[in-house]
């Protein structure tokens, strides 16, 4: 009898792990895609002043919430991946030109221009001089696309490639990238002057792009001439502090340290 009942008690215990292991599952799931997260308009900080009400008018946008995809579009993590996926497949491709230009130590900088495809909206000649993330260049998929965005939309668009990031495009001086030279950057911008002196700017930055830009035009008063306005995207503010944030495992911080280190290990041992 007693074995009976020992018998007919298992198929519960079983159903109770299972039950455990589906509430595992799903508690992961719901972590990883960050469900619960709510979706609200984004939080704007700003001096309230003439361009500051002008740029909420024209880009309300700003002010709206953000509805992501469903299930997956919580995810930073998912977004960055499948962008990484798809980015490969439908990246566009613009036609630009390399222009290289020899630095005072010898360095070679490079940088593409690409042309407008119509007619700006103002009816002006506006130049969006760019400056990618680390370790990145014009080839990028996510340069590409904004690229071609804003071909479109009547700007022309150049693109500083980061010393020593390009492969095909060798060192000839014993230096590559850092985190604050400006001097590639501040070379490319006084090219578009003087070869388009009718041209007015647009600064973008990415990441460590958007450090590069606002050093260059805070060096000196004379860097801004011509330049409409600076766009600094995903800028780190502080190098130190966010090592110390990139170490942590909360939100796999620190596999995207460690991506991060590993391509630019594999930048640095390209030019050995």
């Amino acid at each position: 009898m007693s074995t009976i009942l020992e018998t007919s008690e298992l198929p519960a215990v079983f159903d109770g792990v299972k039950l455990a292991a589906v509430a595992a599952v799903l508690y992961v799931i719901v972590r990883c895609l960050n469900l619960k997260s709510p979706t609200a308009p984004p939080e704007l900080i700003y001096q309230d002043s003439a361009l500051a009400r002008f740029l909420l008018k024209s880009c309300p946008l700003l002010t709206k919430e953000y509805i992501p995809p469903l299930i997956w579009g919580k995810s930073g993590h998912i977004q960055t991946a499948l962008y990484g996926k798809m980015g490969r497949v439908r990246s566009p491709h613009p036609n630009g030109h390399r222009k290289y230009l020899t630095m005072p130590d010898g360095a070679t900088a490079t940088f593409d221009l690409f042309e407008p495809r119509s007619e700006h909206c103002t009816g002006e000649d506006v130049t969006m001089v760019i400056c990618p993330g680390i370790a990145n260049h014009s080839e990028k998929q996510y340069i590409r696309t904004f690229v071609d965005y804003a071909q479109k939309n009547g700007y022309r668009c150049a693109v500083l490639n980061h010393l020593g990031a390009l492969p095909n495009i060798e060192l000839t001086s014993p230096r590559m990238f850092t985190y604050g030279c400006t001097w590639e950057f501040g070379a490319r911008v006084n090219y578009i002057k003087k070869t388009y002196p009718q041209t007015q700017l647009i600064v973008v930055g990415f990441s460590l792009g958007g450090n590069i830009v606002c050093k260059y035009l805070g060096e000196s008063q004379a860097n801004q001439e011509r330049v409409l306005c600076c766009v600094s995207l995903c800028q780190g503010y502080s190098a130190l502090r966010a090592q110390e944030t990139f170490m942590q495992w909360d939100h796999c911080r620190r596999f995207y340290n460690f991506l991060m280190a590993d391509n630019m290990k594999k930048i640095i041992l390209s030019h050995r």
